[in-house]
């Protein structure tokens, strides 16, 4: 595979969801990634959906990473982590001052490779009020505004949903895999490394652009949103309208002309104030039909929109396999898919490796690589 970032070593001493995401983006562009985990694996191994307790969950997460396992409470295995550290790249996310106390912080191994990159995230940021707080990414959701931004949008006051999608891990590792970048290429003119601080209550942030401005001013409270769905004769579609040109395929195609004359409708203003009265009269049209018609007649019109699918339904778009989204993963208990990166490269191909490494599966070789002895690796690794 032609890999982007070939020839980059990584330790990756992240567990869980955000840091095994950013350190996936890295392996995906060609980077050797070496997961150093507890004796007892990271908690993910244990995650459904398990099969010959493999678990897909962990696999999707760490697809081609080399796995090292090593007790960090141990002084040996810190000593054998700072052989390793002629590393390019250094990921955790442990609580902010766990890595110190083991002494594998920044400082500790940029005295072992000066030019090292060390990447630590953490919900609230290494330093602060708030930094040493506990954090998982519903609590991120919360904290960040996030959820009760959300929840305005729905009209009604309610009770906070539930999260079991988490925004706030994918978002702040894929904040970090671009930090971790642009370290490096920052790297290579300066020639010196530099400590990363990816805080995932600032990523949750970035997602409420225009919250974040109608915070500081006075602004009416936002009526019937004008993206949302729209009822169909067996479900709702979902229409988001966010231009003129649109607006007008929208009239012509649902067969409304009159609205780019209708002064509730044909000015941006008017229209956003009377959005609940222009739903109204679409859906009397689009009742009639199925959500399938109704998409038809909107894809021929030029009218941004999309049923509501499953994910198992999004990942059958033919879209999707043209595009060549996931590759096909091996590990302990079989095969499944894993998603890629959601880009492609002329240079290079971005992509899952197609296998997961068994806890451990590289000590011997790894700790052998940087001097250690078959019976030093059994003394450290206690085998």
């Amino acid at each position: 595979m032609n890999g982007a970032l070939s020839g980059l070593r990584v330790l990756d001493f992240t567990t869980t969801i955000a840091g095994p995401h950013c350190t996936r983006l890295l392996t995906d562009l060609g980077a050797e990634v070496i997961k150093i985990e507890a004796p007892d694996g990271d908690m993910m191994r244990t995650r459904p959906p398990l099969r010959n307790s493999a678990s897909t969950s962990f696999g999707q997460l760490n697809a081609g990473k080399k796995s090292i396992t090593l007790d960090l409470k141990s002084p040996a295995a810190v000593e054998a982590v700072c052989r390793l550290a002629a590393a390019d790249v250094v990921v955790e996310n442990f609580r902010p001052g766990v890595m110190r106390r083991f002494g594998l912080d920044y400082a500790a191994l940029r005295a072992v490779k000066p030019d090292l990159v060390y990447c630590a995230i953490s919900g609230y940021g290494q330093t602060g009020p708030s930094a040493e707080l506990p954090a998982y990414a519903p609590v991120i959701h919360a904290a960040s505004g996030y959820d009760l931004a959300h929840m305005a949008y729905q009209g009604e006051a309610r009770r906070p949903d539930y999260c079991g999608i988490y925004i706030a891990d994918v978002l702040t590792g894929t904040y970090a895999f671009g930090a971790i970048v642009a370290a490096l290429h920052q790297r290579q003119a300066t020639g010196e490394g530099q400590m990363i601080d990816v805080s995932m209550l600032e990523s949750m942030l970035t997602l409420t652009l225009s919250e974040i401005q109608n915070a500081q001013f006075a602004v009416a409270p936002p009526g019937r949103p004008i993206f949302g769905p729209v009822a169909t004769k067996d479900g709702y579609i979902n229409l988001s309208i966010a231009s003129e040109r649109t607006f007008q395929n929208l009239a012509a195609a649902s067969g409304h002309p009159h609205w780019l004359t209708d002064p509730r409708f044909a000015e941006y203003t008017k229209r956003r104030a009377n959005w609940g009265e222009l739903i109204d009269e679409l859906e009397r049209w689009s009742m009639q039909l199925t959500t399938a018609e109704v998409q038809a007649v909107f894809d021929r019109g030029g009218v941004p929109s999309s049923p509501y699918r499953t994910v198992k339904e999004a990942m059958a778009d033919p879209q999707i396999a043209h595009r060549g989204a996931f590759t096909e993963v091996e590990d302990a208990g079989g095969r499944f898919l894993a998603i890629n990166p959601p880009f492609h490269m002329t240079a290079a191909q971005p992509a899952a490796r197609p296998f997961v490494a068994r806890l451990g599966e590289h000590t011997g070789e790894l700790l052998a690589e940087v001097g250690y002895t078959p019976a030093e690796i059994a003394t450290l690794t206690g085998r």
